[in-house]
């Protein structure tokens, strides 16, 4: 072969990026496949190469023989004697014999030109892609090399990146040589090369901007719990922290917004929210809704992880977003199904008048809170009765419980009718423990005096209304009408209206 062949193939080597040796190797495959091409076979076929490389040798080993039936390996005796001067050669011994690379036929030329530019290529993507495969899941930067059908191809310097329509934001339009900030998504090599595929529109592409402008999500000081997304219109992410010094939304907001806003600029405007996250759901809803206010969250099947979010009306269209967008995040952020109404529409939801009474008297999740639940948070109880029980001191459901029912007949106007609706009231409404509930002393007895134990109170009846009245009262409970008492000589007791009360005074 011609002189210079060292200079090639140190060209090849710098255009391809391989070793000395893969150049050599690639060299001797190509030589290889047009003998091939020709000859139909490689067998006993060697290429070998000057000391200075600037020459290559093709050498055939054939076998001598008195009758060539396969010319590629086999050579005739007499042949072997006047064309290469092997005069005391004998059948069976073998011959290396040189082929002259320039006669080879231009078909088999090109064939072998072909082999050498795909193995080149193939040497090619197999380093590229040894050096791109480990940068999956990464932020790279590239130029806008090129738009086909949509698809912008991006110069990455040693090879280039495609960016399929896809993954592209709605918001950002790209022109020749801009800059393009983009996430590794995926490095394949097939049949039809190496193909290395970047998107903007993946949640992780936002938690590498985040990772690039908030130091304490890079160090891990600050986790990323969950990050969703509508590309080129909203963002949520959750944040938490294990540090009590940290605020977490405010790290990632930045001082003034600086560090969001820089991602912002990054997404071409697109919309973000950072919230905190929380292991209470009700709270967790709450943040997730933002920028929306909302009063109260209620989990109305956990099983099936359904809440329903409260929020004034000034805040519904900002609950609920443009199109459902807002809400629709959250139920992915959180991964719950959220219903968002108003205090007004929640009211006339009769489905939930007994959720909300219970979730007044134990918190929203149904577990009790601090707070003594009170007879007149009951849902459906008589006023009458409420104010009965609380002129005698029975506030608290608790206390009502731990009371026997003989001593609670023995309040006046207290009845056995009213004793069972309480108690059947209490009983659909409320989930109370008996070991939480400390019974009263029914023998108040032995708290009282041996003075006091021997009186007992004597029982009259009101001359209103009938009901059960005592000498200790100057008002009837039920009726409201005054009462004096006085003695006779039969022990008999005279109730008198107002007006006799005062002439018994005067007299």
């Amino acid at each position: 072969m011609a002189s210079g062949l060292a200079e090639a193939i140190r060209i090849f080597e710098e255009e391809k990026g391989i070793s000395h040796e893969l150049a050599l190797k690639t060299i001797e495959d190509t030589m290889l496949a047009a003998y091939k091409k020709k000859f139909g076979t490689v067998e006993g076929v060697e290429v070998k190469f000057s000391d200075d490389e600037n020459e290559v040798y093709l050498q055939v080993k054939k076998r001598i023989v008195d009758d060539v039936i396969d010319d590629a390996v086999e050579i005739d005796i007499d042949d072997a004697k006047e064309k290469f001067g092997m005069t005391d050669c004998e059948i069976g011994d073998e011959l290396l014999i040189d082929i002259d690379p320039h006669t080879f036929k231009r078909m088999e030329v090109q064939s072998a030109q072909q082999r050498i530019n795909q193995r080149g290529r193939a040497i090619k993507d197999d380093k590229i892609y040894s050096e791109f495969i480990d940068k999956v899941g990464e932020m790279i930067v590239g130029y806008c090399q090129r738009e086909h059908n949509g698809n912008i191809f991006v110069d990455l310097g040693k090879t280039e990146g495609i960016l399929p329509k896809r993954y592209q934001s709605p918001r950002e339009v790209y022109h020749a040589n801009d800059r393009i900030k983009a996430y590794v998504y995926e490095v394949k090599k097939d049949e039809n090369g190496l193909s290395i595929v970047l998107s903007r529109t993946h949640t992780e592409f936002v938690k590498k901007l985040f990772e690039l402008e908030v130091p304490e999500i890079a160090d891990k000081t600050i986790e990323i719990f969950k990050i969703v997304r509508e590309p080129g219109y909203r963002v949520k992410m959750s944040v938490y922290t294990h540090r009590d010094d940290i605020d977490p939304v405010g790290a990632c907001v930045g001082l003034r917004g600086a560090r969001i806003q820089a991602v912002v600029r990054e997404m071409e405007g697109e919309k973000i929210d950072v919230l905190k996250y929380d292991t209470d759901p009700t709270v967790y809803i709450k943040n997730a809704l933002s920028p929306a206010e909302v009063q109260q969250v209620y989990i109305l099947d956990e099983a099936k992880r359904q809440a329903l979010a409260v929020v004034s009306d000034s805040q519904l269209s900002l609950a609920i977003g443009k199109q459902g967008l807002n809400v629709r995040l959250a139920n992915r952020l959180v991964d719950w199904n959220i219903d968002v109404k108003t205090e007004s529409q929640f009211q006339e939801m009769d489905i939930f008048e007994t959720k909300k009474a219970v979730s007044d008297l134990f918190g929203e999740n149904g577990d009790q809170t601090e707070e003594i639940t009170k007879l007149s948070e009951l849902p459906d109880i008589p006023e009458r009765i409420v104010n009965l029980l609380t002129e005698h001191g029975i506030v608290e459901i608790e206390t009502f419980i731990s009371m026997s029912e003989s001593k609670l007949l023995e309040i006046p106007g207290f009845t056995k009718e009213d004793f069972e609706l309480v108690k059947s009231i209490i009983e659909d409404n409320v989930e109370i423990m008996d070991d939480d509930i400390e019974p009263v002393e029914e023998e108040v007895e032995e708290a009282e005096s041996p003075e006091e134990a021997e009186e007992e109170k004597e029982y009259y009846e009101c001359p209103e209304c009938g009901k059960p009245i005592t000498e200790d009262m100057d008002h009837c409970p039920n009726c409201g009408v005054e009462l004096s008492f006085e003695e006779d000589d039969e022990d008999e007791v005279e109730e008198e209206t107002e007006e006799e009360t005062d002439d018994s005074e005067d007299k």
